[in-house]
């Protein structure tokens, strides 16, 4: 008789996994990381990433922006003239509104509309409104004395008296130094080129005015003054008068209703420490 196959068994080991510990949790998930940000590096090199720059002449940036002055006036309430003035009346003292372009010295709401147009004013929208202006002062120095704008001559008839030194509304995107060129230009043109100003190295000047307007009764006014010294060669030593050159491009129509400057007075005072 041959003997009998011994049956084959099977033994199953069952393996018990024991939990987790903390800091096994916190190797895998390091483990994890490492991998993605590896992966992610390699990937990275198809990636177009922005780039930024800086301007390359930082004066323009020197303006302080604190209005609105984009050409070609946005506000629809002063899409024309009569829309503006529709638009101020009730916002404004009765009598100090209707003596614009009336009492000696001021401008009238084509002036206004004019400013807005040019970008050179911002109305804020409220009740009471606040013209807001950047300036440009020229404080044009000869030995000690300074020179001064003691009067202005305007179309209507009138005079003005200013008792400052040549100061001129900035213009959209223009910078102080270009704004000074501009003025001696328009208001010393007359008798004197633009290629004859000097401006003082570091004397250059901000500080800001809030009162009422003088052109615009009853209209406060927010003014950033921007200062400076300059010399200017071919000026007469005594009291002068200069002719106003052209200040707008808008049609003749609009600008002819304005109430606009057609002679400025000169004279040269002695020169003081303190900033007009």
């Amino acid at each position: 008789m041959s003997p009998q196959p011994k049956p084959i068994t099977t033994t199953t080991h069952h393996h018990h996994h024991k939990p987790k510990t903390l800091p096994d949790l916190f190797l895998t998930t390091a483990l994890s990381l490492l991998c993605l940000l590896t992966s992610s590096d390699k990937s990275s090199n198809s990636l177009k990433v922005p780039s930024y720059y800086l301007p390359s002449n930082p004066r323009r940036f020197l303006k302080i922006p604190t209005m609105s002055r984009t050409k070609n006036n946005s506000h629809n309430f002063a899409a024309t003239p009569h829309s503006l003035s529709d638009w101020l009346r009730p916002r404004l003292p009765p009598d100090s509104f209707a003596s614009w372009g009336v009492k000696p010295g001021t401008k009238n709401i084509h002036n206004l509309w004019l400013e807005l147009s040019e970008g050179e004013t911002s109305l804020a929208d409220s009740t009471p409104p606040v013209r807001s202006v950047n300036v440009v002062t020229v404080r044009i120095l000869k030995n000690d004395k300074i020179l001064i704008e003691s009067r202005q001559e305007l179309s209507d008839g009138s005079v003005r008296d200013r008792c400052r030194p040549l100061s001129e509304k900035m213009k959209p995107d223009e910078t102080p130094e270009e704004a000074v060129f501009r003025a001696v230009k328009e208001e010393l043109g007359s008798i004197v080129s633009g290629d004859v100003v000097r401006i003082v190295p570091g004397s250059y000047f901000k500080k800001v005015e809030e009162r009422d307007s003088g052109s615009y009764p009853g209209l406060q006014g927010r003014y950033v003054l921007h200062s400076v010294d300059a010399l200017v060669e071919g000026l007469p030593d005594e009291e002068f008068c200069t002719e106003e050159a052209d200040e707008y491009s808008h049609s003749k129509v609009e600008v002819d209703k304005a109430v606009c400057v057609q002679r400025h007075h000169w004279k040269w005072e002695i020169k003081s420490t303190t900033r007009n």
